[in-house]
């Protein structure tokens, strides 16, 4: 790209993926795009100028205005600099500080089965950054990290560093792009994560200015220690003429935002730690000292969103494949908290372990109450972890050698990150918990350990790590159930203190994999609050929701294949001695859609239920390899409401090496259209098996699957083969 004010710095192909680099030819500054190499020759030649009737109306002195200028690849700012065009309060992009910041260089470094482009900038004011941005050989998107690095001899405090800032959207239109670009998010609350919504530009009042004079900014996110709260940490922009995305998810646990901003013909994106008014942040940076941001997966794609998003999700494979062995092959597992509702015991606990035996399920997990006191309950009873004595007399080892006579891992819960209103230590130990104001943060019955004091590491390391050894479990679910907020003490601001907080949680369960190789780590936070690449990366699995028992299960399932991998994604099956056939199998085939997980009555079942549940299992076990190495793709005919699901769904996933697919079921109240038609590609497939057995027989015509949808809530999952 050249024209009287911007150059082409440099042009890489990373993958199907081009990334250019953009310098401003006045003030250096340095702009960074993306787009699909197909799509390359389809690059507009963008105007230079407004020639709008508004503006040749104006007194000559004023003319000519620029129709768009080069967007920082890095977006800093530092306290006391300034900002213009009615920024404040709404974003703090583009600010004084990087009216000064210069291209300096940049150099293409690379190793084995790696590249990494490092750009530098550098001010006279004596600060500099570096931008970062990564491309593992095979991959179909890149990360992207910023460095600010204090050159003065000053202390600099930083009050917004994005990870990443993708400009110049959309490349592919001359001008404004009026009515084609649109903004993809996704919302999530507890118990209804994952809601999909897309708004065009002039919805979301983001046109530019007649003069591009004043910004727009649509700035979200989510504050305190759920990630997945409010929104997702993704963002997304659709031009739909082109129909060409482009994306990003963050990869970060605590406070975060991602911005859609504009002051001329482009639309521009920006995301990474939440900035100092958003999320009460702001950094001190000594002389020598560097700062870098959080990692930002980033890409580009000709297709559509589940394109977009698969490209995304897997960068979280590799991380996902240090799971330990027993993971490797997507095992069944259960839980009795469906079963119990915190008040587990040890001959319960031993009936339902019974009944697993030889069922093919590999993990039999204790949920919480085990450490409650009689007459406390299990959510505010956090703290001391000794195990009830009246619930498991012979002591809670005991349970747990029993579990493994069974064949199966035994698991626990554990919410160590909190102290429950009803333990001694929630009085007695105010000084080692987060605090806010110099008061303890409590929030409801919890208040909050603080893990950059080393007593607490110590202390949950003989709580936790220890008694997980001594008692012989191979499984924790660790749960979470409050949000600090926003943020705590101990800091130059309350948002540094609490980012200092989430990394010191995340060290401690490292510590837990270092500690405990073969142990199998499940996320859970309210269910789905904690769905993001940090956290997952930690863990084999996370907790999709707290959605239990609700219909609205295979929505919020099918949702996630866009944001979390299925292979991680542990779904609940709740199981009910009165629960018929057809409602058995809608619960089991939602498992389908991640990690099956049983709960409930599982030892009341009769015979007939039993043997479904066993069937399940085996059908399971059959399909896990496409629900590990797979791609996904959405089909949803539904309303607007998921607590009172109307329509149906389905979800197709076909396998790495595109030979087999799986796909799951469901219908709801009113199942209308009566056929779902999903598109294979290419011909030669054929069904191979089904769950249940008794389903219609779904049918293949030429390259297309035509699922009839007859009666309400009926769930069902479909294993295809090729043949070319």
């Amino acid at each position: 790209m050249s024209t009287e004010y911007a150059a082409s710095l440099s042009q890489c192909q990373f993958g199907d993926m081009i990334v250019e680099y953009l310098l401003a030819t006045e003030s250096r500054a340095v702009g960074l795009r993306i787009f699909p190499a197909s799509m390359t020759d389809k690059l507009a030649a963008r105007r230079e100028f407004l020639q709008t009737p508004e503006i040749l109306s104006q007194p000559k002195p004023s003319l000519p205005v620029r129709a768009w200028q080069v967007e920082p690849l890095v977006q800093v700012k530092l306290a006391g600099d300034s900002l213009s065009g009615f920024s404040q309060g709404i974003t703090m992009r583009n600010s004084e500080t990087l009216s000064s910041l210069r291209y300096a260089g940049q150099e293409l470094l690379k190793t084995p089965g790696k590249t990494e482009v490092v750009t530098t900038l550098r001010s006279e004011r004596g600060y500099a950054c570096e931008h970062h941005l990564f491309y593992r050989h095979g991959d179909e998107a890149f990360t992207i990290q910023t460095l600010f690095r204090n050159e003065s001899q000053e202390l600099l405090s930083l009050e917004l560093l994005a990870s990443f800032s993708l400009s110049g959207l959309t490349p592919f239109a001359e001008d404004d792009a009026p009515n084609r670009l649109y903004l993809h998010r996704f919302r999530s609350f507890w118990s209804a994560e994952g809601r999909h919504i897309c708004q065009s530009m002039e919805e979301l009042n983001l046109e530019r200015s007649w003069s591009g004079h004043g910004v727009r900014a649509e700035r979200f996110g989510q504050i305190g220690s759920m990630p997945a709260r409010g929104y997702f940490p993704f963002i997304g922009v659709e031009d739909r003429a082109a129909r060409v995305f482009w994306g990003a998810q963050l990869v970060w646990a605590g406070s975060w935002q991602m911005e859609a901003y504009r002051r001329d013909d482009q639309l521009n994106i920006s995301g990474g730690l939440a900035d100092r008014e958003f999320g009460h942040w702001m950094k001190n940076v000594a002389p020598g000292e560097s700062f870098i941001s959080p990692l930002a997966y980033v890409s580009t794609v000709k297709g559509d969103l589940d394109d977009l998003c698969q490209r995304l999700t897997a960068m979280q494979i590799a991380a996902a494949e240090q799971a330990p062995g027993s993971e490797q092959s997507l095992p069944v597992l259960a839980n009795e908290w469906c079963t119990t509702w915190g008040n587990p015991e040890h001959e319960r606990v031993v009936e339902i372990a019974r009944r697993l035996k030889n069922s093919g399920a590999k993990y039999f997990v204790i949920d919480a109450g085990w450490y409650r006191d009689d007459g406390g309950n299990w959510e505010s009873s956090q703290g001391e972890w000794v195990p009830n004595r009246n619930l498991f007399p012979q002591g809670i080892a005991a349970t747990a050698t029993t579990i493994r006579e069974q064949g199966l891992i035994p698991g626990i819960w554990f919410e160590f990150e909190v102290v429950g209103s009803q333990s001694p230590l929630f009085s007695a130990m105010t000084e080692h918990f987060l605090q806010r104001d110099g008061l303890p943060i409590t929030a409801g019955q919890r208040r909050f350990w603080d893990f950059r004091d080393p007593w607490v590491r110590e202390y949950l390391r003989e709580k936790v790590i220890s008694q997980l050894r001594d008692s012989g479990f191979g499984y924790i679910k660790v749960d979470y159930n409050e949000t600090i907020g926003i943020g705590v003490d101990g800091a130059e601001s309350l948002g540094e203190g609490l980012r200092q907080h989430i990394l010191g949680v995340q060290e401690f369960f490292r510590e837990m994999r270092r500690e405990l190789p073969d142990l199998v780590i499940e996320v859970c936070a309210s269910g789905g609050h904690r769905l993001e690449p940090s956290m997952l990366s930690l863990g084999s699995m996370g907790s999709f929701s707290d959605g239990h028992e609700s219909l609205e299960i295979p929505i919020l399932a099918a949702n996630l294949h866009r944001l979390i991998l299925p292979r991680q994604s542990q779904i609940w099956a709740v199981l009910h001695a009165n629960d018929t056939l057809q409602r058995l199998a809608y619960s089991l085939a939602a498992g389908f859609l991640g990690r099956l997980c049983l709960s409930g009555e599982i030892d009341r079942l009769n015979g007939e239920q039993w043997s479904l549940v066993q069937e399940a299992i085996r059908f399971y076990e059959q399909v896990a390899p496409i629900i590990k190495n797979g791609k996904s793709r959405l089909y949803q005919q539904i309303g607007p409401a998921w607590r009172h699901p109307q329509g149906a769904q389905a979800v197709a996933r076909f396998s790495e090496n595109g030979n087999q697919a799986l796909v799951v079921v469901h219908t709801f109240a009113e199942p209308l259209p009566a056929e779902i038609c999903i598109p294979l590609p290419d011909d030669g497939w054929q069904v191979a098996s089904c769950f249940p057995t008794s389903i219609s027989m779904p049918e293949v015509h030429r390259n297309e699957l035509r699922l009839l949808q007859s009666k309400e809530w009926e769930g069902g999952v479909i294993h295809l083969n090729r043949f070319p």
